[in-house]
């Protein structure tokens, strides 16, 4: 990608977001007890005409600092929220998950508007999850009224990329979560490296002793993924299992993909060791 200014990914965002330019795919999380479709990460996307493909932790961290950071929030709920419809249409109701960013969560009047949206556009609650960055969570007595609103209006709560940030135990003990994501530096390095491999067991058992899911991301191999199974992980996504999804492609993965993961996972006489079908 050309280089941009800051000023110009602002600007260029902002336009992106008004005349609906970005887009947004979605990758698959498995259950790694059964193998079933457990939910999708919803991911945003931005091909700019002339400079290419922005990365996206660049313009969130942009549309941050120049105060639009809502209206793409905004877009993405919304734009999520219509996918699950289309979905649900095909007789597909699945979980979707989004991340907010620590600046919308200091809005009071955010667990009202993101349940708002849901009523309006006809998707349960219970069918959303926030992912909030560990890092975000620093401010606890700032956050705690609005995560705790959030988990009241029946939305999920995670909390990402666990095991990078400084969150302490207390936060954790604190803060209404329903699910602990191990970060992917952790996982990508749990098979070659033994303290990676005791930080990622000491999160899973972590989260199961605080009665949390634990949620493996950027799961690259099988070998990885029948590590998790075996550790009692509950969850994965990643590229072994699929990477991410244009929402009109999700359904014919699911009729592809869903019944052989079922079958990996659910015997216990397979250890994962098969390839990957995406």
């Amino acid at each position: 990608m050309l280089s941009m200014t800051e000023t110009k990914i602002a600007t260029e965002l902002q336009l992106a977001i008004e005349r609906d330019e970005l887009f947004l795919v979605y990758q698959p999380k498995i259950d790694l007890r059964t193998g079933d479709v457990v939910g999708v990460e919803a991911l945003a996307r931005w091909e700019h005409a002339e400079f290419g493909s922005v990365d996206t932790a660049a313009f969130v961290a942009t549309a941050e600092r120049f105060g639009i950071i809502d209206s793409f929030t905004e877009w993405v709920l919304l734009k999520a929220l219509r996918q699950w419809v289309a979905w649900c249409e095909q007789g597909i109701k699945i979980n979707i998950a989004f991340n907010v960013s620590a600046l919308s969560l200091r809005d009071v009047f955010l667990p009202d508007f993101l349940h708002k949206c849901c009523q309006r556009e006809g998707v349960p609650t219970e069918c959303i999850t926030v992912e909030v960055t560990e890092g975000a969570t620093q401010h606890v007595v700032k956050l705690l009224d609005t995560l705790t609103r959030i988990r009241l209006k029946g939305m999920a709560l995670s909390l990402d990329d666990f095991g990078t940030g400084y969150s302490s135990l207390l936060q954790l003990r604190q803060l209404p979560y329903s699910e602990l994501k191990i970060d992917q530096c952790f996982v990508q390095e749990c098979i070659a490296s033994r303290e990676a491999r005791l930080i990622v067991q000491s999160v899973v058992n972590l989260a199961h002793g605080l009665g949390l899911a634990a949620t493996a991301e950027g799961v690259e191999d099988m070998e990885t993924l029948a590590f998790l199974k075996e550790l009692g992980c509950d969850r994965a996504q990643g590229f072994a299992i699929s990477h991410p999804l244009q929402g009109a492609a999700l359904p014919d993965w699911i009729v592809r993909c869903a019944p052989q993961w079922r079958a990996r996972c659910g015997d216990p006489s397979n250890k994962l060791r098969l390839v990957s079908s995406n």
